[in-house]
C-alpha cells in the first residue's frame, strides 16, 4: 500500500467514501451510455486516473484486470456535469439570501460548502460549474484549489469568483443611504473600470467571468438591462484575451440580445426570451442554462403547492419559454441554480427538463457530453472514451428511458477513484 493511498484512506475516513485499489479495474454493466449513445455488451477498463478501454467485452483481455466490478441491470455513464450552482449558498427557505450574505461569515459559508460538495458528488455529479460566490469573495477559488489538493472531497469545480454587476443594480438592498452594506457581487462601470475589474479577477485565477446583463432594478422592481452592449463587449474582449469565457445572467429579451451579440457563451435563466432571441442564440451558438428548478423551488417557498394548485404565472411562462427554446434548436445546458434548493438534489433539474418537454436521452446527453463541450472540458470528461479521465457513474435502470433512474446511483468514480461501489459486486481476481 503506497503512502498516497494510505493518506487518502485517512482523509476519506470521516466522509465514509472509499478509493479504488491501485491497478486495472474492469467495469461490466448491462449497458454503457458513452455520453452520446447507448451500447449493450460494452465493458470499461480504468487504470490510474484514466479510461484505458471502452468497447465490446471481447476486445479487452480480462486477465489484465486486478478487479472486475459486476454491474447487472445497471447503466454506466459519464459523471454528471452540473452547469449552474452556488456552493456557498444553501436553500432560501432555511435562510434568506440577504441573511446569508450579511450574517453568515465566510468561514461558516466555506464549511457549509464542503458539505454541499460531498452531497453533490454522492448524487453522481463529478464536475460542477459555480456561478458566483454571492458575497463570499474568492472563497470559491480557494475551495476549488482545496479540492485539487485532496483536502476536501467533491466534484471537479470550475469557478467565477465575484460576479460583475453595474453600480446600483445588485443587493442586498433596502437600507437607507447612510448604511454601507457588502454586496453579493463586484461593481464595475464603463470601459476603464470594467477592464480593471476583469483583469483583477483574472489575476485571482478565476476560470470564467460571470456578468449580470440585467437585474431587478427597473420601475417597480422589474428586470431591466444593466450594461450597454459596448460594456459587455469590453468584458468579453478582456476575458477572452486571457483564454477565459463569459456567461451572462439575463432574463429579459433586450439583455439577452446585448449579451449574445457581445459574445457570451451561455445565457443563464433566459425567462423573457422571444422567438427572435432564440434565433439569435442558435445563430451565434450561445447555449441556454434555463435553471428550471430554482424558479420551481422559489414558487414553493412562496406557498405554491405543486401538483395541487394551478401553475403560477412564472411557472407557466417558464414551461412555455423552455419549449420554445427546444423548438428553436437552442443548445440546452444542464444547470439548475442548485443552492437555491438543496445540494445533492441536482437531478431535480434534469427531471424537470423532461417534464417540460425534453426527451430523456437528450437530457442525459446534455448533462454529460453537451456540458463538457460547452465548458471546454471535452478533452477531459463528459464521455466514456479511451484516454479521458475516469469520471463514471452507474445507475439502476436506464436513464435514457426513465430520467428518475439517475436518483439511484450505485457506483461513482471520480478522477479514477472509487467513491462508491455496489455491495458484493466486486470480484478480485
Amino acid at each position: 500500500m503506497t503512502r498516497t493511498f494510505f493518506s487518502a484512506l485517512i482523509l476519506l475516513a470521516s466522509t465514509g467514501l472509499v478509493w479504488a485499489e491501485e491497478g486495472v479495474s474492469l467495469l461490466r454493466p448491462a449497458q454503457v451510455f458513452d455520453g452520446e449513445k447507448m451500447h449493450v455488451g460494452w465493458v470499461v477498463a480504468v487504470e490510474d486516473r484514466h479510461i484505458i478501454y471502452a468497447g465490446e467485452s471481447g476486445g479487452f483481455d480480462e486477465s489484465n484486470a486486478g478487479e472486475v466490478v459486476e454491474l447487472p441491470d445497471m447503466t454506466l455513464l459519464p459523471g454528471l456535469i452540473e452547469g449552474h450552482s452556488h456552493i456557498l449558498l444553501h436553500p432560501y427557505n432555511e435562510t434568506s439570501w440577504n441573511d446569508q450574505v450579511l450574517k453568515e461569515s465566510e468561514a461558516e459559508r466555506s464549511i457549509r460548502a464542503a458539505g454541499h460538495l460531498r452531497k453533490t458528488l454522492e448524487a453522481g455529479v463529478t464536475t460542477m460549474r459555480d456561478l458566483g460566490s454571492e458575497g463570499a469573495g474568492y472563497a470559491d477559488v480557494g475551495i476549488r484549489d482545496a479540492l485539487k489538493k485532496g483536502i476536501i472531497q467533491g466534484p471537479r469545480l470550475i469557478v467565477s469568483g465575484k460576479a460583475i454587476v453595474a453600480t446600483g443594480s445588485y443587493g442586498p438592498k433596502g437600507f437607507h443611504e447612510g448604511v454601507d452594506v457588502p454586496l453579493g457581487a463586484e461593481t464595475a462601470d464603463g470601459y476603464d473600470d470594467l477592464v480593471r475589474v476583469v483583469r483583477s479577477q483574472i489575476g485571482r485565477d478565476i476560470d470564467f467571468v460571470k456578468v449580470y446583463a440585467d437585474y431587478r432594478w427597473g420601475p417597480d422592481g422589474t428586470a431591466s438591462a444593466t450594461f450597454t452592449q459596448s460594456e459587455l463587449e469590453t468584458i468579453v474582449e478582456v476575458a477572452e484575451s486571457s483564454g477565459r469565457y463569459v456567461v451572462a445572467h439575463a432574463s429579459t429579451a433586450e439583455a439577452m440580445k446585448r449579451a449574445i451579440l457581445a459574445g457570451v457563451e451561455t445565457i443563464e435563466h433566459g425567462d423573457g426570451a422571444t422567438a427572435e432571441t432564440y434565433k439569435l442564440m442558435k445563430d451565434h451558438k450561445v447555449a441556454l442554462c434555463p435553471t428550471l428548478a430554482a424558479g420551481d423551488a422559489i414558487a414553493q417557498y412562496g406557498g405554491w403547492k405543486k401538483g395541487v394548485d394551478p401553475d403560477p404565472p412564472r411557472i407557466a411562462s417558464k414551461k412555455k419559454s423552455f419549449r420554445e427554446a427546444l423548438n428553436a434548436g437552442v443548445t440546452i445546458c444542464f444547470g439548475g441554480d442548485v443552492g437555491v434548493y438543496p445540494h445533492g438534489d441536482n437531478v431535480r433539474e434534469l427531471e424537470m427538463m423532461v417534464d417540460y418537454g425534453m426527451e430523456a436521452e437528450d437530457v442525459v446527453r446534455t448533462a454529460t457530453s453537451v456540458n463538457a463541450d460547452l465548458f471546454h472540458l471535452d478533452d477531459e470528461v463528459g464521455r466514456i472514451r479511451k484516454g479521458l479521465l475516469a469520471d463514471i457513474i452507474a445507475v439502476a435502470g436506464d436513464p435514457t428511458e426513465d430520467i428518475t433512474a439517475l436518483r439511484d446511483v450505485r457506483l461513482i468514480l471520480s478522477d479514477g477513484r472509487f467513491i462508491k461501489q455496489p455491495a458484493d459486486q466486486t470480484n478480485n481476481e
